[in-house]
């Protein structure tokens, strides 16, 4: 079975015929959005994080008709004129990223949760839970934590 959806992707209106078995995470890779990775396609590791009307979401278990009518933001759409966001810069100086595979779901979660706190008093174990969702072999996590933390100040 197929249905017509319509939704925006980092600002640019799509209107597409899909099967209505198709995730989003298949959907989104098929436009050519490689930053939204499959990881382990059961909702547990974050890697497919993208923001539904500013909200984190694993696309893997997320049906693509369910996008009807929303807004979806992935890491290619935080970049603007050219220049990358504040959270994407905050990684980068904190050393953030080491095999980069779980980053992109770890950006937009991140994105969700400064634009939602920016300027508040957060602590640490706010943060940790807030990311709760996204999973990284690589850095331990401290470095990430210390990226969100320097974006609420800011």
């Amino acid at each position: 079975m197929r249905e017509t959806i319509s939704f925006v992707v980092n600002g640019e209106h799509y209107s597409k015929n899909i099967d209505v078995r198709l995730s989003l995470l298949e959907l989104l890779r098929e436009e050519g959005l490689t930053s939204v990775k499959h990881g382990c396609g059961v909702g547990e590791c974050g890697a497919c994080t993208v923001l539904i009307d500013n909200t984190p979401i694993d696309s893997c278990m997320y049906l693509a008709v369910w996008v009807d009518g929303k807004t979806i933001r992935t890491v290619e759409g935080e970049i603007k004129d050219g220049k990358i966001s504040q959270v994407q810069q905050s990684y980068i100086d904190a050393g953030a990223v080491q095999c980069g595979y779980c980053t992109p779901g770890f950006i937009m979660t991140s994105t969700a949760f400064v634009e939602k706190h920016k300027g508040q008093n957060v602590d640490r174990d706010e943060i940790r839970k807030e990311h709760a969702g996204n999973l990284c072999r690589c850095t331990g996590y401290e470095t990430i934590i210390c990226a969100v933390e320097s974006c609420l100040k800011d």
